[in-house]
């Protein structure tokens, strides 16, 4: 059993190292053809310390230890081009921003998001931890996207993004928020339509005024979704007659691995 573990955490370690590597390369391939600048880099670098410390703190607290495994290796590549998007926004507020770089980018990340979740559970390999970091990795991605898009439609954007943390926060004052959810194709749908309705206002192929709708009618359903789970959670409490304490994991428009 111990040189199992041993095994697995030098298996973990590397794929996480490589990960760090090839986000570092492609800071460096945008820097090469879309000409990033200082602040992109810098956001870059911070994202990809900042994914790999609590990438490793998460795996080392995950018990059993488990192999990395290949859908968490899909989702790694994902997070890889979310920190490309990350890079490339923040470079958006000193200069014009690649729009199809961009654009191509997010499109792949969110197609993606599709592959993971068929990759877990055709190689057996679905876990909490895997779900956990699906689940950062589509809430950061759909977050930098709603600022780059509330650049041009206005700050009310920034709900899109923001709603899970504020949701995740709550939970932290209110338990009984940290309790389950049954599972939810509409919930599902909502958290897609998202980073749909995001991608293609960053692309610019819409008119203003189409956009401004569009928009407001995916934060819409997304406060339909918060409201639709928070009633559950609440008439779930009241049944119960207590609390729920559970592990704070925010679960309204959770992006479970689809």
């Amino acid at each position: 059993m111990a040189l199992s573990s041993a095994f697995e955490t030098r298996v973990w370690r590397t794929e996480t190292a490589a990960g760090a590597g090839a986000q570092a390369l492609l800071l460096l391939l945008l820097g090469a053809s879309a000409g990033l600048g200082a602040v992109g880099w810098l956001t870059g670098l911070a994202f990809t310390v900042g994914t790999w410390a609590l990438l490793t703190r998460a795996l080392h607290r995950s018990w059993p230890p488990r192999p990395f495994g290949p859908a968490n290796g899909v989702t790694l590549a994902r997070t890889t081009l979310v920190g490309g998007v990350t890079a490339l926004v923040a470079d958006s507020f000193v200069g014009a921003p690649p729009v199809a770089t961009l654009v191509a980018l997010t499109t792949v990340a969110l197609v993606l998001d599709a592959v993971d979740g068929q990759v877990a559970r055709r190689t057996g390999t679905e876990s909490s931890l895997g779900a956990r970091f699906d689940m950062e990795a589509d809430a950061f991605l759909i977050l930098v996207l709603s600022v780059h898009v509330a650049m041009s439609l206005g700050v009310w954007v920034l709900l899109i993004g923001a709603m899970r943390y504020v949701f995740v926060a709550a939970a932290r004052a209110l338990p009984w928020l940290n309790g389950p959810l049954p599972p939810s194709m509409a919930r599902k749908t909502v958290a897609a339509v998202q980073g749909i309705v995001l991608l293609v206002a960053t692309a610019g192929i819409l008119p203003m005024p189409a956009a401004y709708a569009v928009v407001g009618m995916a934060l819409a359903s997304l406060v339909w979704s918060f409201g639709r789970d928070i009633r559950g959670l609440w008439c779930l409490r009241v049944r119960e007659g207590a609390p729920l304490v559970r592990p704070a994991v925010a679960r309204a428009v959770t992006h479970e691995r689809v």
